[in-house]
């Protein structure tokens, strides 16, 4: 049986504010600061026991080895000779956004009926290029039933951030759907991360009908406001598009071929002059979570920004007062990393699939969750300093860290090359 489950990213014992990230206000802005990584790691852990809640399969991906001495060995150095701005990319954190660690194409989009991942290069960031080996070997190991294919990423230079950039709209999961690639245009005053012609070749590689398959441009006016990734401006779930009125180049386009391909989609957007770019950026109203909860209802998940801005929660509090399809909001704490530059949706992988077919131990339930939560609450660091990175103890804590991880989830040497 098809269904959709969340593959949320574990936020690793590396988890710091180094301000890497040109284009993602609140990473820059948040640069230097102390962070949290056990709490933010304990944060992620309540927000998938909410998702659980509310009947949702709950799925996980693991932190990455950190520092990367492999990335700092093939750039001819190592932790110890690395110049600072090389430890601080080789210790990121940055793999707990699961929203970037593939593309998903369930099986009834597909031309052979397999689920297709490709892996994402993050080509753009430096700090994030070195990601996707580590992510093959997670997704290959998860996903090693003969129903998935499981594709390395598209050749740089053209640069493929993942599933935030985006969207499949379907009458149900276990329907053929329409699938839609948002990239971006170069010439603003921050990059464009979604190649087109990344986007194309994700199509290809996982045999998608070109007559359901939709390339949209996102709006030059979104990057430069701040939107990295289209799932700061929209979010899809099943016929429902959320979605800001200056997401898209060519709304109008867009939102005409949505309902000539899926006649029953529906289509809420939040006008500008309710809620501007800025208000939902710095709120993250849109990195939202949009989920099927088990009782039926369209479920918005939302950072509590979301709820400390006025014009969002005022949006959000007609919305459900005129009954409108998104029938439900749940407030969840993602404080730490909001901080980053991430909300609720950046922290998670959605793959329609049946959940018999994915390798057990990357699934979880209440009690898996505390085995998690408990090594956390024993190894994480409690505060990282930016000027701590390059500290030997705090390096070999991170070690531990992880190792004990793979040790309570019987993964030992999954991900440690």
């Amino acid at each position: 049986m098809i269904q959709e489950i969340n593959f949320d990213g574990i936020v690793g014992p590396s988890h710091n504010y180094a301000g890497l990230s040109p284009g993602n206000l609140a990473a820059t802005r948040n640069a230097g600061a102390t962070a949290h990584p056990r709490a933010a790691a304990l944060q992620g852990i309540a927000k998938m026991r909410a998702n659980l809640a509310l009947g949702l399969a709950q799925g996980i991906l693991l932190p990455h080895p950190r520092p990367d001495d492999a990335w700092l060995a093939a750039l001819h150095t190592d932790y110890v000779a690395a110049p600072a701005h090389l430890k601080a990319r080789a210790f990121s954190a940055s793999p707990m956004w699961a929203a970037n660690a593939a593309t998903v194409s369930p099986a009834p989009d597909t031309a052979d009926g397999h689920c297709h991942l490709t892996v994402a290069n993050l080509v753009t960031m430096p700090h994030r290029s070195h990601e996707w080996p580590v992510t093959l070997a997670q997704l290959r190991l998860a996903f090693a039933h003969e129903r998935f294919a499981v594709h390395p990423p598209i050749p740089a230079p053209f640069g493929d951030e993942g599933a935030a950039n985006h969207m499949r709209l379907c009458a149900g999961h276990d329907t053929p759907g329409i699938e839609v690639f948002v990239y971006g245009e170069a010439g603003g005053p921050f990059p464009a991360r979604q190649h087109r012609e990344a986007s194309e070749a994700v199509a290809r590689a996982h045999r998608l009908s070109p007559a359901r398959t939709l390339f949209v441009q996102q709006s030059a006016e979104a990057i430069a406001a701040g939107a990295f990734h289209n799932d700061v401006v929209a979010v899809a779930n099943e016929r429902i598009l959320f979605a800001h009125e200056l997401a898209f180049a060519d709304r109008d386009a867009f939102y005409a071929d949505l309902r000539r391909l899926l006649p029953e989609v529906e289509i809420v957007e939040v006008p500008a002059g309710r809620v501007s770019l800025a208000d939902a950026i710095q709120s993250y109203l849109f990195n939202a979570q949009l989920v099927t909860a088990a009782s039926g209802a369209q479920t918005l998940i939302v950072p509590a920004e979301a709820r400390e801005s006025e014009p969002v929660w005022s949006w959000l509090q007609d919305h459900l007062a005129g009954r409108g399809p998104i029938r439900a909001v749940e407030v969840v704490d993602v404080r730490e990393s909001m901080a980053n530059g991430g909300g609720p949706a950046c922290l998670r992988l959605r793959v329609a699939c049946d959940p018999a077919l994915v390798d057990p131990r990357f699934l979880v339930d209440h009690a898996k969750l505390d085995r998690i939560a408990d090594v956390i609450a024993t190894y994480w660091p409690e505060a990282i300093a930016f000027d701590a990175i390059g500290d030997p103890a705090l390096v070999a804590q991170v070690g531990r860290a992880h190792d004990a991880l793979l040790a309570a989830l019987d993964l030992v040497g999954l991900i440690n090359s």
